[in-house]
């Protein structure tokens, strides 16, 4: 599994996850990929989509409920993963914890679909699908 983690998640946090998962995926934070965290998301959008088999974890949920960005990232084959507000507001150890506590579900998703946009909630076990 490719993973980006985006600007409203700490570098620290995609950094983190790609050590932990470095022999098995690769996880990178926007800004080390891309060398800049200010991209906008139409262009990082459209690279990844080139690229292919990428899937996000973002905090920015309008990529997935806002008509142009969620059009532009269905059409560029990309899969989401976007934590609730609720998760977001909790320390990042926090954060870290229920992502891990997720990856299971994660990697599976990223691994079935070809595109896709998912809510991390704040419990269960289980993505629900943002339609």
């Amino acid at each position: 599994m490719k993973l980006l983690v985006d600007n409203n998640l700490p570098p620290v946090l995609g950094r983190g996850l790609g050590a932990l998962f470095a022999e098995r995926h690769d996880v990178v934070h926007i800004k080390d990929k891309f060398g800049r965290g200010n991209l906008p998301d139409i262009e990082w959008i459209d690279v990844l989509g080139k690229e292919g088999g990428w899937s996000i974890l973002s905090g920015d949920r309008n990529i997935a409920k806002k008509k142009p960005s969620r059009e532009a990232f269905l059409n560029a084959g990309l899969i989401g993963f976007f934590p609730l507000p609720a998760l977001m507001k909790l320390p990042l150890h926090r954060q870290a914890a229920r992502i891990l506590t997720l990856w299971p579900a994660i990697e599976a998703t990223s691994g079935a679909i070809e595109r896709g946009c998912f809510e991390l909630g704040i419990t269960g076990s289980k993505l629900r699908q943002i339609s």
